[in-house]
Order: C-alpha cells, then sequence, then structure tokens
C-alpha cells in the first residue's frame, strides 16, 4: 500500500473500526475490506494494519506512531508486514496478481515472529484463478498471530471459495450527512448543487467527489457536448474536433467524461434522472436510438483495449467522432 495514502478512519467507518477493535485478537484470521472507489478502504487498512502492528495499541485505541513498529511502518521497512499487489510495470485495467507472489507468502505466515504479522492483498479482485487457490491453502493454514485483508471494490468479484473463507466488512456505507460535512469541510467554496454534481459523477462516494473537483474536464463538459452537437448537426470536421480534444484532455480524462455523458443521454432516453444536473444537452438524445447509444458505448470500451495496446489516441478519437456524426 502505497505511503502517499494518509492512515486514518473516516467517520462513516467508525463502527466497523469500533467492532474489528473491539472483537481483536478473537477476529478470523481472513478479513475482506470492500467498497466502491473513493470511500477510504485504503487509508482505513492501512490505520488498521497500523494499529495492529502497533505495540502500544491499546492506550487510546489507535497507532501511536512512535513506537518501533509504527516507526518502521513510516519507513517502508517493517519485517512482519506485506503487501501484495499486481506488477508495478503491469498497471493496466486487467492485470492480475501472479501466483508467485501468493507462493512467497507461505513461508512468511508460517514462520514464528515476535508479535502480529500481517498481509495486505489488492485489489483482490485482480486473484486469477491460480493465485486464488494457492491463497486457500494459505487462508485454511495460517501461522499464530497473522491477519490476512484483501481489499475489492467489488467482493462479488472474488471467487465464492475465497470470500467463504473471509469476514465481511463493508467500508462504503456513507450517510448523507457524513458525505455533506466531508464536502464542506474539503470543499468549502462549492455550493450545494456542485456538492450533489460531483457526488452524483463519483458514485456517490465524497473522497472521490473531492478528487472530482480538481479535474480538468469537469469545466469542459458543456464545451465537449457543444462540438457534439455540431458534428450531428453539420455532419462534417470529425478530424478537427477530435484532434481539438485530443489535445485538450488525456484520453483517460476524455474517456471518463464522455462516459458520463453518453450514459445521461441514455438515462434520458430511458426517461431515468441524469447525473449531469448542470448541462443542457439540447436535442442531443432525439439524434439517436437506444441501439446506436449502446454501439457507441461498447465501440467507447473497444478503444480503451485499443489504448492499452498503443493505438495512438488521435486515431482512435478520428473514429469515435465520425461514428458520433451519425451518418
Amino acid at each position: 500500500m502505497a505511503n502517499e495514502i494518509k492512515a486514518q478512519v473516516y467517520p462513516w467507518q467508525q463502527t466497523v473500526w469500533d467492532t474489528l477493535t473491539g472483537r481483536f485478537p478473537k477476529l478470523g484470521h481472513g478479513l475482506l475490506f470492500y467498497g466502491k472507489k473513493g470511500c477510504g478502504k485504503h487509508a482505513f487498512a492501512h490505520y488498521f494494519l497500523a494499529w495492529v502492528l502497533c505495540l502500544n495499541r491499546h492506550e487510546k485505541n489507535q497507532p501511536c506512531g512512535v513506537c518501533g513498529s509504527c516507526l518502521w511502518l513510516k519507513s517502508d521497512t517493517h519485517p512482519n508486514y506485506v503487501h501484495i499487489t499486481t506488477d508495478e510495470d503491469n498497471k493496466k485495467q486487467n492485470a492480475k496478481i501472479k501466483i508467485e507472489k501468493i507462493r512467497d507468502l507461505l513461508p512468511f505466515v508460517q514462520q514464528t515472529v515476535d508479535g502480529w504479522r500481517v498481509v495486505v492483498i489488492e485489489p483482490a479482485e485482480a486473484l486469477n484463478t491460480a493465485s486464488a487457490n494457492a491463497l486457500l491453502k494459505t487462508l485454511e493454514e495460517p501461522g499464530d498471530r497473522t491477519v490476512i485483508i484483501l481489499l475489492a471494490d467489488h467482493y462479488l468479484k472474488l471467487p465464492a471459495t475465497i470470500r467463504s473463507r473471509l469476514q465481511h466488512f463493508a467500508l462504503d456505507r456513507i450517510s448523507a450527512g457524513h458525505a455533506e460535512a466531508y464536502l464542506h469541510e474539503n470543499l468549502p467554496d462549492s455550493d450545494l448543487q456542485m456538492h450533489q454534481l460531483l457526488m452524483n459523477l463519483s458514485n456517490q462516494m465524497p473522497l472521490q467527489a473531492v478528487e472530482l473537483a480538481q479535474s480538468e474536464w469537469l469545466n469542459l463538459r458543456q464545451d465537449f457536448v457543444n462540438d457534439w452537437l455540431k458534428l450531428v448537426r453539420q455532419k462534417n470536421m470529425p478530424v478537427a474536433i477530435a484532434t481539438k480534444w485530443n489535445k485538450a484532455l488525456n484520453f483517460s480524462d476524455f474517456s471518463q467524461m464522455f462516459e458520463y455523458l453518453l450514459s445521461d443521454l441514455i438515462c434520458v432516453k430511458l426517461n431515468q434522472a441524469i447525473k449531469n444536473i448542470d448541462l443542457n444537452f439540447n436535442d442531443l438524445p432525439d439524434q439517436y436510438d437506444l441501439e446506436s447509444l449502446f454501439g457507441i458505448y461498447a465501440e467507447l470500451q473497444q478503444s480503451k483495449k485499443f489504448i492499452e495496446q498503443n493505438v495512438q489516441t488521435n486515431l482512435v478519437l478520428d473514429q469515435l467522432c465520425i461514428k458520433l456524426m451519425n451518418l
């Protein structure tokens, strides 16, 4: 887990924290912390593992920050902590955790050492069939005083055999009051309508909403909708518009913005509430039938794969803008 994550317990996670620390050490050794991106599960997991390893944890029910264990953790050299994730050089969307990494855990969890040992595996969805099977053995035969924590956005994507051996803790159960208090504190210059928009675009996750407020594409959405309308009405200059947006945003930001806009067009067609509550789509939804919109969505997902295979973004955007002309 990266050092830049500030270890903490957010207000909406306090009940889970009290449950975990109140039951310790009579917890099972396999724990699953799950919740949507932006709920703060990484910060929570880091705080909990610091607490488990801390030599003075019972004084204030929090890691002390100054004992030898806490200092080791801060310098990322703790001998009793292992963090497993996908390879740094393989951060693509569908990167997997290799079986060798899980096999290498066995000696660590079975050795006899002073104090507790903690393993964090994330994202748990990145376990492939082989590495998940290897992990089963570790979960069934861990050494004493060992805690294995799995972090996941979607726990149902984990194999049932793994899920059944873990205690599950949801970290994204966030009340409207907690969310609004967090946004008010972290975005003091934004009004309630902006808060609602940001929460809409961030899956109702306040950390994600605050991050989104800084994104380049947020203030460019109406501009893109206007260009999109131009494409459909005038049926020309797709390459010029594609070039403009290729320069304005990197592909990751562009595709995030476009996906939200496209989803809203589909929502309009289905008479459902839209997320971009501040935008004027004019008659854009009338230019497409549902089948066309779903076709564009499929094309966007295909485009992401092309970008991962190092296809140039300008070529991908050219094709997309030609498709949007709806000839």
